[in-house]
């Protein structure tokens, strides 16, 4: 079964919304290059579109009503809202979910030495990563440290122009003969992710250090930092600092039809699940959008899906509402449908042996429904049951969205997850859909802006649908 390139389905006035909503999308994934970046730019998005805090509704004491739109965040890493429908929440929510960590760089506890005359940088990779990618590119640096008064210091080095950038040296081709023989996950070991900060020493007015020249490159970045940021070199000890690829996300393709940016997996979900959330208009079930932390590293964690926080946030709400029960709150979840939105992989011709040309998704054929993830024997998937997919073929196509269905590459290839498992331990009708990339996982990746704007159609009908 052929799907038409959604580019075909376009007229003038269709394209320009398309492109108004990519561009839109590149500005949401240049800004928010982390989990805390993501939520603050979620905050600031769902107050302009109305919603108050679950703080504020709670010390209010208003009963929320239909129509109401309430937000609730944790530890600045993890975002949920909610639209209370006209339903009572016992008969279940509408839920879109993605999650808004990436691959990257995490500084270790311990980060900072001096080495043949360099300041560097220890470093720990985060999720799944081809290691040697992120050598020899421009990387910045985004997060927070906190001291131990309680302040806290934000820091996003080498984004602005004007800023320096730092980077992780490769070895030569003329000295790489050795290297090159290498299988391709050991290029580049873990413990090499190692990111050149400096080399200009500290100047001295005392004979004796100078002449030991004692970590003097050290010293005069610790100097830096004391001086810009008021940041002790102890102060890492309570940090959360990710290296990532420096600069803006870049429309992509002589006819710009592409973005190629960083963190697309998930945020790309992320920006068209929320921008679907904003927009919703007296949904008949509560439409929810869930955005969640720690999925490249198993969901754990107390911002990751693994934890108890979005069934007490459902709790909270539920009671706000006047019909809370702990089995009223059961029947909700049960009850519910839910789009784990996530990325697939996006047929390459490059590589074409990787993948199963009929059930793969391609570039510009619109959202992606992937019926199970997990790896081979479908181990660790969630398998979507039939009438439910059977249900959002009659919602996508009766709103006219442009859909595809894919696995993740071929049976025997390798294999992937995403948090619908999770969700669906409920009993909830799950399953996984979102956009394909090409590159996934990498510094950049890429994605087509048609299918961006087909998951935000997608989402925003669903958000929309009624269930038998």
């Amino acid at each position: 079964m052929e799907r038409k390139n959604a580019w075909e389905t376009y007229d003038k006035s269709q394209e320009k919304k398309v492109m108004k909503l990519a561009e839109q999308y590149r500005q949401f994934i240049s800004t928010g290059k982390t989990e805390r970046e993501c939520v603050r730019l979620t905050e600031k998005m769902a107050r302009e579109a109305g919603y108050i805090s679950l703080e504020e509704a709670l010390t209010s004491g208003d009963t929320l009503k239909p129509g109401d739109k309430v937000y609730a965040i944790h530890k600045k890493k993890l975002a949920v809202l909610f639209q209370i429908g006209t339903e009572p929440l016992e008969k279940g929510m509408n839920i879109l979910g993605a999650h808004i960590d990436s691959p990257r760089l995490d500084l270790k506890q311990n980060p900072l030495y001096e080495d043949g005359e360099m300041a560097l940088l220890d470093t720990h990779y985060y999720g799944g990563i081809k290691k040697y990618q992120w050598a020899a590119i421009p990387l910045a640096l985004h997060g927070v440290v906190a001291r131990k008064d309680g302040t806290v210091v934000e820091l996003a080095i080498g984004e602005d122009p004007s800023d320096p950038v730092l980077g992780i040296s490769d070895l030569l081709i003329h000295l790489s003969g050795e290297q090159l023989q290498k299988k391709a996950a050991v290029v580049v070991e873990g413990e090499n992710l190692n990111i050149i900060v400096g080399s200009k020493p500290l100047k001295s007015k005392k004979d004796k250090e100078k002449k030991e020249k004692k970590e003097l490159i050290l010293k005069a970045l610790l100097e830096i930092l004391k001086e810009k940021y008021e940041i002790e070199e102890e102060d890492f000890l309570s940090a959360e600092l990710e290296a990532v690829p420096a600069g803006p996300a870049r429309d992509f393709g002589i006819d710009r039809s592409m973005i190629m940016g960083y963190g697309q997996d998930d945020r790309i979900c992320a920006f068209t699940s929320l921008t679907a959330q904003l927009q919703a208009e007296n949904p008949k079930y509560t439409a929810v959008c869930l955005l969640t932390d720690k999925e490249e590293i198993g969901s754990m964690g107390a911002t990751g899906m693994q934890s108890r926080y979005f069934e007490n946030v459902v709790a909270e709400v539920m009671n706000l509402t006047g019909q809370y029960s702990e089995l009223a709150l059961r029947r909700c979840l049960q009850n519910s449908h839910m789009l784990s939105s996530d990325v697939s992989a996006a047929f390459d011709p490059n590589y074409a042996s990787a993948f199963e040309k009929k059930n793969i998704a391609y570039l510009g054929h619109g959202m992606v429904f992937n019926k199970y993830t997990g790896s081979r024997g479908k181990s660790g998937s969630n398998d979507a049951c039939a009438e439910y997919i059977g249900a959002l073929r009659k919602v996508m196509d009766d709103a006219s969205v442009n859909w595809q269905t894919a696995e993740l590459g071929k049976v025997d290839q390798g294999g992937g997850g995403t948090i619908a498992y999770i969700t669906a331990n409920y009993g909830m009708d799950v399953i996984d859909s979102g956009v394909a990339l090409l590159n996934m996982h990498s510094p950049w990746e890429v994605s087509s802006k048609a299918d961006i704007y087909e998951a935000y159609r997608g989402y925003k009908a669903f958000q929309k649908a009624e269930w038998n």
